[in-house]
């Protein structure tokens, strides 16, 4: 019987790197290249203005059936869709808002949340310049 040997070697390149541990040479160059990401509140009121989209042209039945489709909770779903009640030039400011490069968004959605929950534009406004002043964005 002749017996011959099969000998695979083979190495796998983990693509991301444990927590804690030094990134890859690869990981750094993409860092330093990347045009950073599009803040979080800017992505959700993008989808609060897509969605109200939708349930305007009658491809949803309302904000109940479209947190049924997103596998969210309504409460969710309102809380997206309060974004909306932003006054228009505070939300053409968060929409253009700068990319995060590093670390966490300056403004975050629980402060915008707040925002839209007052009625009045011109209150909105005020709050608003604040927010922006407290997380160092230039004005527009």
């Amino acid at each position: 019987m002749d017996e011959t040997k099969l000998e695979v070697r083979f190495t796998l390149a983990s693509r991301r790197a444990p927590h804690g541990s030094r990134q890859g040479a690869g990981q750094q160059q993409d860092q330093q290249t990347s045009p950073g990401l599009v803040p979080r509140v800017a992505r959700l009121l993008a989808l609060a203005m897509r969605f109200q989209d939708m349930v305007d042209r009658g491809e949803v039945r309302d904000f109940a059936d479209l947190a049924r489709l997103g596998y969210v909770t309504r409460a969710r779903i309102t809380q997206i869709m309060d974004l909306t009640l932003l006054a228009p030039d505070i939300q053409e400011e968060i929409l253009f808002l700068p990319p995060t490069t590093a670390g966490r968004d300056p403004i975050k959605e629980k402060d915008v949340r707040a925002i839209a929950a007052i009625p009045h534009w011109h209150r909105q406004r005020k709050v608003w310049s604040t927010v922006r002043e407290s997380a160092s964005l230039p004005l527009s």
